[in-house]
Order: C-alpha cells, then structure tokens, then sequence
C-alpha cells in the first residue's frame, strides 16, 4: 500500500490497518493472544505489541500537544534519541509487563480515536506541508501521524501474523 499522500488517504490507511490489526487479534482465542512469541523478538506477546503501538500514539499525542504549543517536545521521549530506540523500546515492553491484555486494549482504542481527531481536525496542507510546524523539523505533521498510526499498525499486523505462521 503506497505511503498516504492526502488526509483521506491517511484517514483510510490508518483506520484499515488499525481495523485489521484488531479483527485479526480478535479472531485468536483468548489463549492464544495471550501466548508467549519466540525467544528473541523483543515483544513477547500480543499484549507487548498493542502496548507499544499504545505507547507510541501516547508520545505522539504528547509531541503534538506541546509542539502547537510552541514548545520543543523530546523526542522520541526525555532521556533517548532516534538512535536510542531501542532502549526506548526495552523500557516500553518492561513498564507494560503488568497490565492485563484487556486494559491494553481498551487504551490503545482511546489513543487511536485520539489520533484520529487530530487527523480529522487538520487540512491536507496542514498535514503534509514539510516544515510547516516547527516542531516537526524539516517533515510534516501527516509523516509524524504516518509512522504512529497507519505504518505502525501495519507493523504490528505483520510481526504478530509472521509468528503466528511461524508458530503453526
């Protein structure tokens, strides 16, 4: 699927990819969306992957928050660079290892739907005009958006499908 180029588009991708992401969580039984993946990957299961996908809508949202602000927000989080994310990622996977696969669930809806509005509430200039926030340096808000929502959801679609394969 070509990267969204209009907000349509975007709002199509991601709410699909999302969509189907969930629809093939759902479709496994309980016990099995709770199964452990392979040793080495670093998500350890269906919950670790939704969590970090939460995860990164919640920093996106904080990003965008206080980038319309004005303000300069870290990024990818206080501490970590680009560079660094996968000790970002580590961290991500441990502060989840507690919460039950359902509450995880029910708030990477709510950070979805929260994406969503932030999509919706801008224009297709606002969204993919590179450099037009300062925040978002020399890219646009809708490649921002791009990597947390549709690209990432499909990630997360695939990762969870190719060990799922792998493991029948």
């Amino acid at each position: 699927m070509p990267r969204p180029k209009t907000k349509a588009d975007l709002i199509t991708q991601s709410q699909g990819n999302y969509k189907k992401l969930l629809d093939y969580v759902d479709a496994f039984s309980t016990q099995e969306q709770l199964a452990e993946f392979p040793q080495g990957t670093l998500n350890r299961n269906i919950r670790d992957v939704l969590a970090h996908l939460n995860h990164w809508n919640l920093m996106m949202l904080k990003w965008y928050t206080l980038g319309m602000k004005g303000e300069k927000p870290a990024m990818p989080a206080e501490g970590y660079t680009w560079k660094t994310m996968p000790d970002l990622n580590r961290k991500i996977q441990e502060r989840y290892n507690d919460t039950a696969l359902e509450d995880i669930k029910g708030e990477l809806v709510q950070s979805f739907e929260r994406l969503q509005v932030i999509i919706a509430g801008h224009s297709n200039e606002e969204l993919f005009t590179k450099k037009r926030y300062k925040w978002t340096g020399s890219t646009s808000l809708g490649a921002y958006l791009i990597s947390t929502a549709s690209s990432h959801y499909d990630w997360a679609y695939k990762l969870i499908k190719r060990i799922k394969k792998d493991k029948s």
